[in-house]
């Protein structure tokens, strides 16, 4: 048994003591005050729950009138979103009767399965993540229940307080740490008989946002969803210490007063976050409201950066470029290899967009979605420009990419140049990409390149052209579109018309130097049973030259107006 093995051994072995002492605490006599339903959730899968149908982590059971812990679980991913209880929010959304009997069924049933000794579940993250639920939904809960199952959930409340205290700081860095202090911290205000704890979870959470959130409110995994989550968790825990007229350390707030400008400078025109390194676009509504919540309503300008990202802006057009290397370390086990990837949203519809995480497909689809050839960048065939199985993390990226100039200019516009030495080791070649966007939002142009630069490279690069009898170095420039995008070969194969939802028309052009093809792609969302079928533009090259550089453009047809009335976003249904 490897190193990490043996810690997840001893952490397992630590939970299960944890819950046994935990099982000794005396409950909690009663709330401190009226809880708040402030986590959200969604009807459309709140309806889906109420009907039988649980899909949880890309799985899908049809189990009308069965009780959740009941159901055969195929993963563990599935086990940790039941756990978790999320779905709580997404039956509090529905709010009928049907609604809340299937959630007092399911939560007395884990109280009832789970909640006194160890199992499934009892981790510090998800005991935080579902302690939160819990809270925010009591009253929806207990709502026309006997004195027996208010004494259980209060009773449960208490345990898994009591857990956390012990575990919370023992979760792993970053956002499931941040999930079990907070719950911890929210417990303890709102339960009477849990004061105790609130000054320690209080210092524990204060120190993490030191150790976890940077200089500019970045995060070290660099995915902006999660970055999202810690943000919602700590403007709950701040709301929590004020409702409670405690005082709330400056950290806390400093922590918020980061994370937001950042957040801002990662949302594309549609609200939805860029979806990098694992991320996804985030549930919709949070943003607003941790946005709101953080009272930072400054919106990022035609130019920003943050944890990495460069943000271009134009009218309603917004571009994402990942500029920076991947995460190390730990972090790099969600990790992508997207160094110089793009994404391009027009006012409420993504257009370019990366394929996204595969996690809930899998782990074959985990693994594609975080390869090169799945992010709207330049990559050579057959290797990303970082490579997988070169680090001291399972699973973690090694080989990785170094940004090795980055440079920007707002004028007229906003321009950006990123190179990187993703292939350096392997071919030799430095790959750089530069970008502009027009003022109006109308037109980005941009330039890839592929180059041996130093006696080292054009050496390691030559040896390549001989291996290939001087055919080339065989490389592609992807643009992953989104579904909803419909597009087709145009002016005899020469460019690619691209129609939006909202009726706009865009234009890919190039300038002739590659071969063009829109070949199929994939795009892999969240709570969806199974990837999405699209497009992807191509362009397919071979380097010969010790510099190759190819240049296209993506503009709005002239007949295309500036403003389009685009209310009737009908989005599908998630499954």
């Amino acid at each position: 048994m490897g190193r990490e093995g043996t810690a997840e051994v001893r952490a397992g072995l630590a939970d299960r003591v944890a819950v046994w002492r935990a099982g000794r605490t005396s409950g909690a006599t009663g709330f401190v005050s009226q809880p708040e339903p402030r986590s959200m959730g969604l009807y459309a899968r709140g309806k889906q729950l109420v009907a039988g149908n649980i899909l949880l982590a890309g799985h899908l059971a049809e189990a009308p009138g069965q009780l959740l812990w009941d159901i055969d679980t195929p993963d563990p991913a599935f086990a940790a979103e039941a756990h978790g209880f999320a779905w709580l929010d997404d039956l509090v959304a529905v709010g009928t009767a049907e609604a809340r009997k299937i959630a007092q069924g399911w939560t007395l049933g884990w109280i009832d399965r789970f909640g006194a000794r160890a199992g499934p579940g009892w981790s510090p993250d998800l005991t935080g993540r579902r302690v939160i639920r819990l809270l925010h939904h009591a009253i929806f809960l207990l709502h026309g229940q006997d004195k027996q199952a208010a004494d259980a959930l209060l009773g449960s409340l208490a345990r898994q307080t009591a857990f956390l205290a012990r575990r919370a700081p023992a979760a792993r860095p970053g956002l499931p740490r941040f999930e079990a202090l907070t719950g911890l911290l929210c417990a303890s205000l709102a339960l009477i008989g849990m004061e105790r704890h609130v000054v320690p979870a209080t210092a524990a959470l204060t120190h993490d946002c030191a150790a976890e959130i940077g200089a500019d409110g970045g995060i070290p995994s660099r995915n902006p969803e999660e970055l999202l989550e810690v943000l919602t968790l700590l403007t709950w825990a701040v709301r929590a210490l004020a409702e409670a007229d405690r005082e709330i350390p400056p950290q806390l707030s400093e922590a918020i007063d980061r994370i937001a400008p950042c957040l801002r400078t990662l949302r594309h025109a549609d609200g939805g976050l860029a979806r990098f390194h694992g991320g996804g676009k985030g549930v919709e509504g949070r943003l607003d409201q941790a946005l709101a919540a953080s009272a930072m309503l400054k919106p990022a300008g035609h130019l920003a950066q943050a944890m990495g990202f460069v943000r271009l802006s134009g009218g309603r057009t917004s571009v994402i470029l990942d500029a920076a290397a991947p995460p190390a370390g730990a972090a790099s086990v969600t990790a992508h290899a997207s160094t110089g990837a793009i994404e391009l949203t027009s006012g409420r519809r993504p257009m370019i967009v990366s394929c996204g995480s595969g996690l809930s497909f899998g782990p074959d689809w985990r693994l594609a979605g975080r390869a090169t050839q799945s992010h709207s960048a330049l990559a050579v065939a057959g290797y990303s420009s970082s490579r997988f199985g070169h680090s001291r993390q399972p699973g973690g990226l090694g080989d990785s990419a170094r940004v090795t100039a980055l440079s920007t200019w707002a004028q007229d516009g906003a321009e950006v140049y990123v190179a990187h030495d993703g292939w350096s080791s392997t071919h030799g070649l430095t790959c750089g990409r530069s970008l502009a966007l027009s003022a109006n939002g109308r037109r980005l142009s941009g330039v890839d390149t592929l180059a041996a630069t130093t006696p080292e490279g054009i050496a390691r690069f030559e040896q390549m052209l001989t291996r290939s009898k001087l055919e080339g170095v065989a490389f592609t420039i992807r643009f992953h579109l989104h579904p909803d995008v419909d597009a087709t070969l145009d002016m005899g194969g020469t460019a690619v018309s691209m129609q939006l939802r909202s009726g706009e028309i865009w234009v890919f052009r190039h300038d002739g130097k590659a071969a063009l093809a829109l070949e199929p792609s994939v795009y892999l969302e969240t709570g969806r049973l199974r990837p999405r079928p699209a497009w992807q533009v191509v362009l397919s090259a071979k380097a010969r030259q010790h510099e190759s550089r190819i240049g296209w453009t993506l503009a709005k047809a002239q007949d295309t107006p500036t403003g389009i009335r685009d209310l009737g976003r009908e989005d599908p249904a998630p499954i």
